[in-house]
């Protein structure tokens, strides 16, 4: 019989609803006992999803309670430190939402904590798993563009508006779209080339009355190649998502992976055929010099699949896998954030510094 995980979720808000319930029932071996939420409307929907968890109000019933082994982490930024340390010191293994902490310190602080308790702690980067980022990868290390020069990635949104009570748009310690969103974009660029030479970074506040950072744009400096990261908050017509540009060719990506869509409409990945497929209209365009061909066309987009990280987790707990994610790359991301800020405010090129 395969080995269970029983598994207690803290946060049933958006980032617990979509992207760590659902998957986390949709692979074996993991089974969802308890739900810490507070709010009313919460709280119905996860009792009409997952009957069969029980929903508690704090955290502690969680942490404390000897019958679970993964405690999953799905509150506000600033929150995330002190969680994972409670539940590390209770003998938990951890898995944190991104973006891990607030400062490479906590992250450091972290990291010890699981290793003297011998205990998982991993950074929910799903967008690993995403059809964009497994394409990309596919496209490097098929060498299709000849050697690669530049990589643009937009993760943009049209929203002028705020969302009342929203916490990542608060003036608080880990709030706003680069800790939010540049968490996802900063992390696809250390799995793809490692850590930067150099960081450049503007972000600022461009919406009416914003209390917290809505733009950025960070360039991580590496020898011979520049990797641009953009997101904004008010960018109605959408451009391209991934552009990447080699000696031999080009590739431009419109469109975003399909399946947060889904998972906000309330779809489960296992009773949804073809789950994280793209359609043909959204496969990204190629332009290039490959084995001899001038070739100029669609690429398929790889299948997404967020279960990945949920099942790498599950087997790296059964012996059977590496961790895919490890607490160390989460921290260097956050350690790039803390360069990035400091660029911006000081208007300077940072040299990357661990």
């Amino acid at each position: 019989m395969a080995k269970e995980i029983k598994v207690g979720l803290i946060g049933y808000g958006m980032a617990g609803q979509v992207f760590h319930a659902p998957i986390i029932t949709a692979v074996p071996g993991l089974q969802l006992v308890k739900i810490r939420e507070t709010k009313l409307d919460n709280i119905r929907l996860a009792q009409t999803r997952y009957p069969n968890a029980e929903i508690v109000p704090d955290s502690e019933a969680i942490i404390s309670d000897e019958k679970i082994d993964l405690v999953v982490i799905a509150t506000p930024n600033n929150s995330h430190y002190p969680l994972a340390e409670k539940a590390l010191l209770a003998g938990k293994h951890v898995v944190v939402d991104k973006p891990f902490t607030i400062t490479a310190e906590e992250a450091d602080k972290l990291i010890n904590l699981a290793t003297s308790q011998n205990k998982l702690l991993t950074v929910h980067h799903n967008r690993r798993w995403d059809s964009n980022a497994k394409t990309i990868r596919k496209i490097i290390a098929q060498q299709m563009l000849g050697r690669l020069v530049e990589l643009e990635v937009h993760f943009d949104r049209y929203r002028p508006f705020f969302r009342t009570g929203a916490w990542r748009e608060e003036n608080t310690p880990g709030s706003g779209i680069l800790y939010d969103l540049g968490a996802h974009l900063i992390d696809e660029a250390q799995c793809l080339f490692g850590l930067p030479e150099f960081i450049i970074a503007d972000e600022r506040i461009q919406r009416t009355n914003g209390k917290t950072i809505d733009s950025f744009t960070v360039i991580l400096d590496y020898p011979q190649l520049k990797v641009t990261l953009k997101a904004g908050m008010l960018v109605r017509q959408p451009g391209p998502v991934h552009v990447l540009h080699g000696e031999n060719g080009s590739y431009v990506k419109y469109g975003m992976d399909v399946q947060e869509a889904a998972l906000k409409e309330g779809l489960h990945p296992l009773h949804t055929p073809n789950w994280g497929k793209e359609p043909e209209a959204n496969w990204g365009t190629i332009n290039t010099e490959y084995q001899g061909q001038h070739v100029i066309g669609k690429i398929e987009s790889e299948p997404g699949d967020y279960r990945e990280f949920y099942v790498n987790v599950y087997q790296t707990l059964c012996g059977e896998a590496k961790l895919a994610v490890t607490a160390e790359q989460a921290r260097q991301t956050i350690r790039m954030i803390e360069l990035a800020r400091q660029s911006s405010a000081e208007k300077r090129t940072i040299p990357f510094s661990k």
